[in-house]
């Protein structure tokens, strides 16, 4: 028995739920994933799983082992990574995730300059608007916006973002400028399901963070929607004031309601903060965030 293969597969096993999907995330035989953990079992003459017909469960010794497996094969991977010359030199497969419009805009054309300027670093760049797990999907890098909760994360702020509320100035100028949120309730309003209550917004007045109705004429599922209805006219709409800079300093669109706008964003760029960093997250953390630095405080609006 190859322990170390047998350990990987159960971790395998473990994180994808059954031994099913493990043999499917592991291009390997069903047969082949349930005995080696099977052979696991004997060795260590104990059960680590319970197979149900849905989902697998570690007993109290399966929970405690895999555990100390996470451990070595961590240490080990980094003893691996550390004699191929992975934290010596900038080289190898870099992960990075960030959300999805923020990342095409902003973070895909660093990665292009990166990986020019580093012909032996390859990256996989993941756009998505959910919360990725770092650890669990092996991830090397996050671009963050929001306030981060307290972990073993490692942040290095980039600068902020703003909550913007804008409208072309063709419509502003044929229903009047809002003058306080509670103004809204008015107006004709665009929002985008994903990011935001189609029925209320929050808005900053004084120390305290107030709910205002409005009355959405059009919902859309993408913020890009929301600001080409807005553009056109539709109405007002709710965005994210990176999103908007170039329409607002192209005058397709007005801010309003500066004043009451919520506390700005953190932009993070953020690893894992576990063990040595690699030169490869390292050379990119160095290259990346001084031009993020730079692009967002271009868009200030």
């Amino acid at each position: 028995m190859d322990r170390l293969d047998s350990m990987s597969t159960l971790l395998a096993a473990v994180e994808a739920g059954s031994l099913s999907a493990a043999s499917r995330r592991l291009g390997m035989p069903l047969a082949t994933v349930s005995r080696k953990v099977s052979e696991l079992e004997t060795h260590l003459r104990t059960r680590l799983l319970v197979r149900t017909s849905r989902r697998l469960a570690l007993t109290d010794a399966g929970r405690d082992y895999v555990a100390a497996c996470q451990t070595i094969l961590e240490t080990i991977g980094e003893a691996e990574r550390a004699a191929s010359g992975e934290y010596s030199a900038p080289r190898g497969a870099l992960y990075i995730t960030a959300p999805v419009v923020f990342g095409r805009l902003h973070v895909l054309p660093i990665v292009s300059a990166f990986l020019a300027a580093y012909p032996d670093i390859n990256i996989r760049l993941v756009l998505a608007d959910r919360m990725v797990n770092l650890l669990e999907e092996h991830a090397d890098l996050a671009v963050r916006i929001g306030a981060l909760a307290d972990s073993a994360l490692v942040a290095i702020r980039v600068g902020s973002i703003r909550r913007v509320t804008c409208a072309s100035p063709a419509y502003l100028a044929a229903h009047g400028h809002p003058l306080h949120p509670r103004d809204l309730t008015t107006h004709s309003c665009v929002t985008f399901e994903t990011l935001m209550s189609p029925t209320s917004w929050s808005f900053t007045v004084g120390r305290d963070s107030i709910p205002v109705a409005v009355r959405s004429r059009l919902v859309v599922s993408t913020a890009e929607a929301a600001i080409d209805a807005a553009i056109a006219g539709t109405g007002i709409t709710r965005v994210l004031s990176y999103q908007v800079a170039d329409a607002v300093q192209a005058g397709k669109l007005a801010v309003v309601l500066m004043q009451y706008e919520p506390p700005r964003a953190p932009v993070s760029l953020i690893t894992n903060g576990q063990g040595l960093l690699p030169q490869k997250v390292r050379a990119f953390l160095d290259f990346a965030a001084p031009i993020l630095r730079a692009r967002l405080e271009r868009c200030e609006l």
